[in-house]
């Protein structure tokens, strides 16, 4: 059975995977900073108050999380969330991106000396940072934001993706649609063009999973 405070727990520990306090990720998804605050979890008359599924859905959308991620959270509030340990990724810049022999098949940068960025959060093994360069990706990803990627992640229409192209292009676009042959990436920002690539011009595609901004 579902209940009161597993939800909540299940809230207060996506926060904790963001390095966001509740009040914090209210604000990130658009909503009042009071929105998750202890004090609202409860009414005057004792009743309890459960978030809404419009706020869980776009602190979801704010945060770049799916729903199985956080039913997962859910799963684990039988007792009280800590905040997960913090990660030591891989930091890349965008130049880097573009540049032969940095990279595995996969999409996975290879070597040692990388810089390195902390993440207060769990993701796949294979994930790394990159350093946002450039303003493809305003409003939403601003020059100097860190996206985190995952090579290895199954991409859907309207997921935010990196895409290296074989010649060595690196985009921060929007997937539109892919096909047997083609992918179509959209831009976010309305004074870049879109674009489209044969799939056979693609060296590899990574779904960010997160960013911090």
């Amino acid at each position: 059975m579902l209940t009161h405070h597993q939800v909540w727990t299940a809230l207060d520990g996506l926060a904790a995977r963001h390095g966001l306090s509740p009040s914090g990720l209210a604000k990130k998804a658009g909503l009042d900073p009071t929105t998750f605050n202890r004090s609202k979890r409860v009414g005057p008359d004792g009743r309890q108050r459960w978030p809404s599924t419009e706020s869980i859905a776009k602190v979801l959308e704010a945060t770049n999380d799916t729903i199985d991620s956080f039913i997962e959270l859910i799963g684990q509030a039988g007792g009280r969330l800590k905040a997960p340990a913090r990660r030591v990724l891989p930091l890349i810049g965008f130049a880097q991106a573009g540049r032969g022999g940095f990279f595995d098949d996969g999409g996975f940068p290879v070597g040692t000396g990388w810089d390195e960025v902390e993440f207060p959060g769990n993701v796949d093994d294979k994930v790394y940072a990159i350093e946002v360069t450039g303003d493809s990706m305003m409003p939403l990803y601003r020059d100097g934001d860190t996206i985190i990627v995952s090579p290895g992640a199954t991409v859907r229409r309207g997921d935010r993706v990196v895409v290296r192209t074989k010649d060595g292009e690196v985009l921060a676009k929007e997937l539109r649609r892919q096909t047997a042959k083609t992918i179509e990436l959209r831009s976010l920002n309305p004074d870049h063009e879109d674009r489209v690539f044969d799939l056979k011009d693609v060296d590899w595609v990574a779904r960010v999973v997160w960013a911090s901004q």
